[in-house]
């Protein structure tokens, strides 16, 4: 017998049990598309992280304060000290001090009501310099942003914007900051990204910027602490230099490390590590329903065999090697098994698509797990096949033909 002559008889075989063979695929349907689902997932959710943080600014660095201790002796925790200031900004943007530095921009923060006629909204006042935009790697759906002359100027995020004017323009309208009366010069775009340069975790999309002189004046805090300094380095290949020269400018001005300095990669690397810890979670889960699956198919392997005792005693006696009958039975597992495989990643990837709109998290379809997946189900199928073949070729053709 052929390998033409085997597909065919194991082909013939899987349908003549139809219902059989496909509850013997439904472990591994499952389980592959839940494998499919879950890199996905991960993947999906890395890509987020990713868009969220590179929203934060082009080679952004994050200088913070350092922690604070009352006169108690509590110790606050980091960046509830008021050891960054304007004059550190400053130092930072000297290309002496720091070549590898392009742009600098110190923020102060803290939380503001904002009033338009009726309409009142609580929201993050950001004070800064003009520097903020491209630092921050923001742009504006309307307006322009704060110029350096400008002191009754602000410009509003999206969310902001909506919430005190609707559907209105808000570029030329009048809004009562704090008390105080400023006009709307621009309204940023949106990035869908939050971030926490204070104490306060704040969304980007939900922010009031004004010039920080109109900041401190608002808070009644004329002393030049800022919140937070973003650093921009010249390129991404020079971030880890403009990191050091940070670093050793800022301890030298301050005579200690009382700051932190946070960049992209690391916010990346911290939140990829808890995905990859779930991702690695929920492929268990999968393993484990690929297990199953296995189990499946040489259970139902076994019955066959049991049932066609007849059927192979007269293959044997008619000539059929043990090789063959072997071989013909791991045709039929692995063809279980890749069936099963492609459907489970049908499943999987119409499963992609459909969850993120039920979900609000993006899935992404990875090629090389599906690719995985399909070697790893025709794997189990012939892995939980080899058994039943191998017993199916061990016995000897009379003892199969007296067999009832």
């Amino acid at each position: 017998m052929n390998w033409r002559d085997t597909f065919a008889s194991g082909l013939e075989a899987i349908r003549a049990h139809r219902l059989r063979s496909v509850l013997t695929m439904l472990g591994i349907v499952i389980g592959i598309s839940s494998v499919v689902l879950t890199v996905g997932l991960g993947l999906g959710a890395q890509d987020q992280v990713r868009a969220q943080i590179d929203a934060l600014g082009s080679n952004l660095l994050i200088v913070s304060p350092g922690s604070s201790t009352s006169s108690s002796g509590v110790r606050g925790g980091f960046g509830s000290a008021s050891t960054l200031t304007t004059e550190d900004a400053a130092a930072l943007s000297d290309p002496a001090a720091a070549p590898d530095v392009a742009a600098v921009a110190a923020v102060t923060q803290a939380q503001t009501t904002l009033v338009a006629g009726t309409t009142n909204w609580t929201s993050s006042l950001v004070g800064t310099s003009p520097s903020w935009l491209p630092v921050r790697n923001r742009t504006l759906s309307a307006g322009r942003f704060l110029t350096a002359v400008d002191t009754d100027a602000v410009v509003l995020g999206p969310d902001t914007a909506s919430e005190l004017f609707g559907g209105r323009s808000a570029v030329g309208q009048q809004v009562t900051v704090s008390g105080r009366p400023m006009t709307v010069v621009g309204v940023l775009a949106s990035t869908g990204a939050s971030s926490a340069t204070s104490s306060q975790p704040a969304s980007d999309d939900d922010v009031a910027v004004v010039p920080m002189d109109t900041a401190r004046s608002l808070a009644g805090a004329p002393s030049s602490s800022v919140s937070a300094i973003y650093v921009q380095a010249r390129s991404e290949d020079v971030l880890s230099a403009a990191y050091q020269e940070i670093d050793a400018l800022l301890a030298n001005l301050h005579g200690d490390t009382d700051f932190s300095i946070a960049s992209q990669e690391s916010l990346l690397e911290t939140a990829n590590a808890t995905n990859r810890t779930l991702t690695v979670l929920l492929g268990g889960v999968a393993a484990i329903s690929l297990l199953v699956g296995g189990i499946g198919v040489m259970n139902i392997m076994l019955v066959a065999v049991t049932e066609r005792i007849r059927e192979i005693g007269l293959r044997k006696a008619l000539g059929a090697t043990p090789s063959a009958i072997r071989r013909q039975f791991l045709v039929e597992a692995g063809v279980l098994g890749t069936c099963g495989g492609l459907l489970g990643v049908a499943l999987g990837v119409a499963g992609a698509f459909a969850l993120p709109g039920l979900l609000g998290q993006p899935v992404s379809v990875s090629v090389p797990a599906i690719a995985a997946a399909i070697g790893v189900a025709l794997a189990i199928g012939i892995g939980f096949g080899v058994y039943p073949a191998s017993r199916a070729a061990r016995l000897t053709p009379i003892d199969a033909l007296r067999s009832e």
